[in-house]
Order: structure tokens, then sequence, then C-alpha cells
């Protein structure tokens, strides 16, 4: 049946329509509150003469549909299945990042998380919050004030001392008997919670019921903690009051496209003031066309996502605005605006976002180098770190099948490579090709010799590899006691940057990111430093094999050349001159001997090979 004949059978019911290639690959998903008319008008000539329509319809050789009840339903499902396909003629959003939130665990000692994603495991979740770093700062302020931990330990079994966190008093010890009771740990999670409901002024009145119970029974040092904590929630409720009534909460979108490449800038406001930043690219919007690109990325931003604002300002109006609008108000609850600013206030700050898009595109798409403090806290938002890393350090492991293992440490600082901080590690405890066990011993060796010298670790470890030698790092900085060390790995394939705590989320950066620009330079030069250091120790190893064959050459003379020349082949390749210096002549004309009398025999073994080969096409007679 011909496509045009199957579009004329369809219902002209609200629903879904797929176009599918000969191959029934997924083209191309839309919705429509009349099936039959909205697809029939990709047909009309005006439609065709558009470069994306008109390869749509000629690639397209089957359509399908699904009829649905009502327009909200058939907007929810072409959501839905934007995701699941992916479709080329849609327009993507690659980076689907979500806002951080903080999870209470629902197990015996509850724990706390910054996550991106909200999974019915029986936690309780809290957020979103903005900017990003702020559900680390929370956290931070549990650790120091309520004494609830992040960590990975296994809280199921009990250990035999506790960690770093619970000596710099951040943690109750709960993995210790005799640290802390079953009673006072759940006191404490009760605390967390209602601090992250918001409910300050109770959580401040059952403060000071302790405090006085506290000074009551002589607990001072006790009591003044309280009355510390309590005094800092109610500063955190009058703060909270204030902000409340200070303005709207308010997203804004602008782009600046240069077809096909389009950057795309989204400012949140939260009680009137700008509180983070999100950035959007694609490099495959041939025929764009602002209002249908907005109406489409507005449904992947906002239909899926917990957190609505009461207005969303767009650069151009779109037709299924007011459709939109009333789902997205239904989502929340409460009335949801959508409009293009157009004078005052608003216009200047669309203004200022519209700025800020044009910044982004040529970061990316003009590869402008931002500045170090630029791609620290852009570094810190990717990864969803704590704090913006100054320092990372990045390991590597090198050999062949197993032999001459070697690792490499290098270091980013400041917004630059410091090689005066590199560091060479040659494997002692691992036989065989284990690259896990050597990135065990290597993450141990270098941040056990930190820990005795009382230096400060680095903003971020990055490892070179997937999630084994990411585990593997994460292990043995655990058997250090160190639970709170950001720490990440890239793997080589997908390029997928994997953070430890957050594994089912890889952080999957665009192409053109200078985050990711930044993590594969770090790797390469981690790869390029170890793998040299690997050719180095295995040529001096072959050279001093090779060397002490050499009759009347001793251990000194051999390590003078290893140290001279560096590889077998340099010193094959030096004049007598040059050997003279370095080992004498007496020395050099032994070795002189050595190297012809290996020639000849080399080359009496090659004829030797040669006459007994028969050559092709004879016989012997």
């Amino acid at each position: 049946m011909e496509l045009r004949e199957k579009v004329a059978q369809l219902p002209t019911r609200p629903g879904v329509y797929l176009y599918k290639d000969a191959q029934g690959s997924v083209l191309y998903v839309g919705k429509a509150k009349n099936l039959r008319s909205r697809v029939r008008s990709y047909f009309n000539d005006d439609r065709l003469a558009e470069a994306k329509t008109g390869s749509l319809i000629s690639e397209a050789r089957d359509i399908d549909f699904i009829q649905v009840d009502n327009n909200e339903e058939a907007l929810a499902l072409e959501n839905n299945l934007i995701k699941q396909y992916k479709p080329r003629f849609n327009v993507l959003l690659r980076d689907d990042k979500t806002f951080p939130y903080i999870r209470l665990t629902n197990e015996k000692y509850p724990r706390v998380y910054v996550t991106r994603r909200i999974v019915k495991d029986g936690s309780s979740y809290f957020g979103p919050y903005f900017p990003g770093n702020l559900a680390h700062r929370l956290v931070h302020f549990i650790h120091r004030h309520f004494k609830v931990p992040s960590c990975k330990i296994d809280l199921t079994r009990k250990h035999t001392h506790p960690c770093l966190q619970y000596h710099i008093h951040r943690c109750l010890g709960p993995c210790t008997p005799g640290l802390t009771s079953d009673e006072a740990y759940a006191a404490a999670v009760r605390d967390v919670r209602l601090f992250l409901e918001g409910r300050h002024r109770d959580l401040a009145n059952e403060l000071e019921e302790r405090m006085n119970s506290a000074a009551g029974e002589m607990r001072f040092e006790e009591a003044a903690a309280l009355r510390n904590l309590m005094n800092t929630v109610r500063e955190m409720e009058e703060r909270q009051k204030i902000a409340a009534v200070e303005g709207d909460n308010i997203d804004i979108f602008a782009y600046h496209a240069e077809p096909p490449l389009v950057a795309v800038n989204l400012f949140h406001l939260r009680n009137g003031k700008i509180v983070d930043r999100r950035e959007f690219f694609w490099e495959d919007q041939e025929d764009f066309h602002p209002s249908e690109f907005f109406e489409a990325l507005l449904k992947q931003v906002y239909l899926n996502n917990p957190h609505i604002p009461a207005r969303i300002h767009v650069p151009a109006d779109f037709e299924q605005r007011e459709e939109l609008e009333e789902f997205l108000s239904d989502l929340r609850g409460r009335k949801v605006e959508i409009s293009t600013p157009q004078r005052g206030t608003k216009k200047a700050l669309f203004a200022l976002v519209e700025t800020n898009a044009k910044h982004s595109f040529d970061q990316c798409f003009r590869v402008l180098k931002p500045s170090s403090k630029a791609i620290q806290e852009a570094l810190r938002d990717a990864l969803n770190l704590p704090e913006a890393p100054r320092r990372i350090e990045c390991f590597d492991i090198s050999h062949i099948q197993g032999t001459d293992k070697v690792a490499s440490m290098v270091v980013w600082e400041d917004g630059r490579m410091k090689k005066s901080d590199y560091r060479k590690f040659i494997i002692r405890t691992v036989a065989g090709n284990d690259d896990f066990a050597s990135m065990r011993e290597v993450i141990s060796r270098r941040y056990s010799k930190l820990q005795e010298e009382s230096k400060p670790f680095p903003g971020l470890v990055l490892v070179d590899g997937g999630l084994g030698q990411l585990h593997a790092a994460a292990q043995a900085l655990e058997s250090l006691g160190n639970t709170y060390q950001p720490l990440a790995s890239i793997a080589k394939r997908e390029e997928w940057i994997y953070v430890y705590g957050q594994e089912d989320e890889p952080v999957i950066l665009d192409k053109y990111s200078p985050i990711l620009h930044l993590v594969q330079t770090i790797r390469d030069e981690a790869h390029r430093f170890a793998v040299t250091f690997h050719r180095t120790r295995r040529n001096a190893q072959r050279l001093t094999s090779e060397l002490h064959d050499v009759p009347g050459i001793g251990a000194k003379t051999v390590e003078k050349l290893l140290r001279t020349f560096g590889s077998l082949e340099r010193v094959r390749q030096a004049s007598d001159a040059e050997l003279s210096g370095a080992i004498g002549k007496s020395a050099t004309s032994k070795l002189r001997a050595y190297f012809s009398s290996a020639s000849t025999h080399a080359l009496v073994q090659l004829q030797t090979s040669q006459s007994l080969e028969q050559p092709e096409g004879e016989h012997v007679g």
C-alpha cells in the first residue's frame, strides 16, 4: 500500500504517529489532535519543499500510529517514544542531565547522597537544588552538624575501627560497635529529615528542648553544640522567608544558531535571582525553525521533570503552546505560563541569556579556551562533584601481556598540566596481567604516602578505564579510610565518564564539550607518559640482558651505557669516539668485537637457512 493511501486511512482522533524507513527503523515521532489531518499536511507542496520534511518523506516507507483518548496523553506518549527511539529527524536533547537531589536512604543506618536520578527504592528524595553545588553544600552541612555520612562502607557488617570521617567528627560511626547507639543514630536521621523537608522551625524547637535537657544534666559541651546548631537552623529559616517574597520562579531559553550548529542556554531564576545555567548543543539542525525547535525542546525538558517553574520564557511562539501550558499546569498543580518577552526587565533578561548562548556557541564550535576557573566550575557541574577541582591526578597502567608492568600519574592544576608533579611507578606486588590489582597498588602507594606526609588530596582522582578500574581505585582509597575522595574514570570506547557513587548514571558529554576535551587530554597524557616509561624500561632491560653477555663488560659499564645511550640500538649505532668517551677504549674494543661476532653468526645462520629452502617449482634430483 502506498504511503499516501495509508495516510488517508488514519483516524481523526488524537494520537502519536511514527514514520519508519524500509528497515522498520523509526525516523520521526509526532503527535496530533487529528492524526489524519496532521499527517496529510506533510504531503503539501510547501511542506515538501522544506529540506527536513522533504528528506523525511523521501526516506519514509511506512507510517504507524497509536491512538489515545486525549491530547494530554498524546503529549506524554510522544515524549516517551522520542526518548525510547531517538529518531534522527526529531530534535533530540542529548544532554539529558537532570537536576541534583539529596537522597536519604532506606536502610538500618540511613545515609545521604547527592543524585540526579530518582529511583523507587524506598529512599526519600529532596530537591531539586539550584545551583548544583548547593546539594553538596547541604550534604556537607549534614555531615558536619548531624554526623550522618555519605560513605560506601558496608554497614551490614561490623568493622574493627572507624574511618577518618569519624575521627574528624563528621560521622557517628555506626560501622563500629560501641561508638553510637541505634537510638542516637535514629535521632540524627530524624533531624536530617526535618532539615531537608524545610521544617526548620520544628527542628529548631526540638534542638532547643534537647539543649535545655543537656544543660540540666550538666552536659554543657553537648548543650553548647546544640545551641549553635539551633541558631544556625533559625538563621536559615529567616533567609528562606526573605527569599520567598523576592520574586518568581522563571526559566528563560535563548539560542544562537548558524545551521546546522545550534547552541541553547537555559537560565533558572528562583525567587527573582539567577541561580543556575544549562547549555545544550546540536550539530544536525540544517533546517532550523525556532518555533518547531523550542516546541520539541520544551517537551523533552519538562514532561518527565518533577520540577516545573511558574513561568517559561522562549524566543519564539509555537503552535502547541496553549496545550503544553495546560499539560504542564496539570503536572505542576498550579498555573504554568509560556511566553516570549517583548519589553522591559524580562526582555533585558532574555537579551542576557541570548548573549550567553552566543558565548557558549563560540566556546563549543569555535573552540575558544575557557578560563581556568570557568573550566573548573563546569567540570564540577558536569561530574556532580562537591567542589570545583583545582587539581586532578590521573593514573594509567602500561605493560605487554603482563610483563614490565608500570604506571603513570600526571597532574592537571589550575588550568594546565603540571609536569613537575608527574610520577612513575613500577608495579611490584602483582603477578601476571591484572590491571585492577595494579591500579589498587598504585593508588594505595600514592595516597598512603600523602596521608603519612599530611598533604592535601586532589580535587579529583581520574583513572583510565571503565568500571573495573574505577572500583579498584575506590577499594584502595577505602582501605586507607578515605570514603569521600571524588573519583572518576573514562572508558576508552564510548568516552563515557563514570563517577564513583553514581556509576549507574554515566556522564555522556557532547563531542564538542570542553569538559570532555579536558578529560580526554588528561587521560591521553597519562597514557603517553605510561607508555613512554614502559618503553624506556623495556629497552633498558633488553640492553642490560644482552650486554651482560659481553665478555669483559661488568655491571658498572652496563650501567654507564644505559645511562648514556638508553637503548641497545643507540649503543650499536654509536661511534667509537662516543663509546670511548663513555666507557673507555678497552671496553669499546670488547664491545665492537662482540657485536661483530654476533653479526657474523647471524649471517651464517641466514645463509644456512636459505640453502635448505626449496625454491618453488624446483625439486632436488
